[in-house]
């Protein structure tokens, strides 16, 4: 059988949980999740677990943090003016689209002041360690897929719209639409 290989797209069905029994997101009921192996278009952990696997081959596995989004990172924490709100009510714990030279991005309110106000950019899942069921239906030399559009989180700079739509938890792993 033929092994799965740097370059190639895979079409896995998967489950992601957190390490408390969680499920954050999965492609139960939807089409396989396709990517280019080595291609950056999943978390490195995931992208890894999948190299060498054969099609209908499934696989449980455990990820790090540091293998999935990354620590918390305080620096994706940021200050803005409220009057940038135009006059918006929010709350904390809402979430806002903001626009960078990447694209829409979306983030967290974590605090509000008479004059500022303090948004996350962190993804939910970072400092998180996961695990994920997978199984490999599938391998291709090109996509079958349509690809959708591509999001990040850095560099956000103003309150924006929510153009993209609203990508499950998972991101890079698997969620609907462009994987925010």
């Amino acid at each position: 059988m033929e092994k799965l290989h740097n370059g190639q797209f895979a079409q896995v069905h998967y489950t992601g949980k957190l390490v408390d029994g969680t499920v954050f997101d999965s492609s139960e009921g939807r089409q396989p999740l396709e990517f280019q192996v080595g291609g950056g278009q999943v978390i490195p952990g995931f992208d890894q677990a999948v190299q060498g696997m054969e099609v209908n081959e499934e696989k449980k596995i455990t990820l790090s943090s540091d293998e999935a989004y990354g620590p918390v990172r305080d620096d994706l924490k940021k200050d803005f003016p409220k009057d940038m709100l135009g006059g918006q009510e929010v709350t904390e714990g809402q979430e806002l689209w903001f626009k960078s030279p990447q694209g829409p991005v979306p983030g967290k309110i974590l605090d509000l002041k008479s004059d500022t106000f303090t948004v996350d950019f962190n993804h939910p899942l970072a400092g998180k360690d996961l695990e994920f069921s997978i199984k490999l239906v599938g391998i291709s030399n090109a996509p079958t897929q349509a690809q959708g559009c591509s999001c990040s989180s850095a560099g956000a700079d103003s309150c924006g719209d929510s153009s993209c739509g609203g990508g499950s938890g998972a991101g890079g792993c698997g969620s609907s639409g462009c994987g925010c």
